[in-house]
């Protein structure tokens, strides 16, 4: 494949490296303060950006009918203007909070979990979640996706950053140097805890689950997931 990095930072040199060790060639690289680029080349763009830019990506990639996966968090009060605007394009659109394959795992099993506990009373819901300092919002998109998991399955109706009650699950965040990402969702009671963690080691495994979900969109039209591309 051809593909188009939009986001040339960290990440996007990551997904660079294992993109051309899968045999595909990056065929443009657009960096944050670039906004004059020709993305039709493509035949799939990868989208690790900034917030104020993923927007103006994603709606560049649909004009010109090129499928996009997009990583980038941060922008989700358009997401369902730019879900309309994949349908009115006949585009091709993924959207995740985390490309890592192990987190997609976690996902369904905080899902599980949630459901499990959601009928044993006497238990409080935390959640934490850890990022290098580079990272521009708080909490992360994956912390925001486990916590809608809970939601789903549990009393609690929302989440709130640092602070919780009853009704709200709270999620404290923490910026650290050189953190991929770490994610924990602990369940205290009186007599005991009950932890899930999910710890990234580096940015490898959430370049390769881009890499893979943009294998897998290219050439189709519609609006999909991770749980899309994995089977789950």
């Amino acid at each position: 494949m051809n593909i188009a990095l939009l986001g040339y930072g960290k990440m996007g040199k990551t997904i660079e490296k294992i993109a051309i060790e899968r045999g595909h060639t990056i065929i443009l690289k657009v960096d944050k303060d670039d906004t004059s680029y020709d993305v039709s080349v493509a035949d799939v763009a990868i989208d690790f950006s900034i917030p104020n830019a993923a927007v103006q990506n994603i709606t560049n990639c649909f004009n010109a009918g090129v499928p996009i996966v997009s990583g980038t968090t941060g922008w989700l009060e358009y997401y369902d203007q730019m879900v309309s605007l994949c349908t009115e394009k006949q585009g091709g659109f993924i959207y995740a909070s985390n490309y890592s394959l192990g987190v997609n795992l976690f996902f369904e099993l905080n899902k599980k979990l949630s459901k499990m506990m959601n009928p044993i009373q006497g238990y409080d819901i935390h959640m934490e979640e850890i990022h290098h300092t580079q990272k521009l919002d708080a909490p992360s998109g994956t912390a925001i996706t486990l916590a809608e998991g809970i939601i789903e399955n549990t009393s609690k109706n929302s989440w709130k950053l640092d602070h919780g009650d009853q009704n709200t699950i709270p999620i404290i965040a923490k910026r650290i140097e050189n953190v991929p990402g770490t994610h924990t969702v602990t369940y205290t009671s009186e007599v005991d805890d009950i932890e899930i963690k999910h710890t990234a080691h580096n940015r490898q495994g959430f370049a390769l689950g881009a890499v893979i979900a943009a294998e897998w969109l290219c050439n189709k039209k519609g609006v999909y997931g991770m749980k899309d591309v994995l089977g789950l």
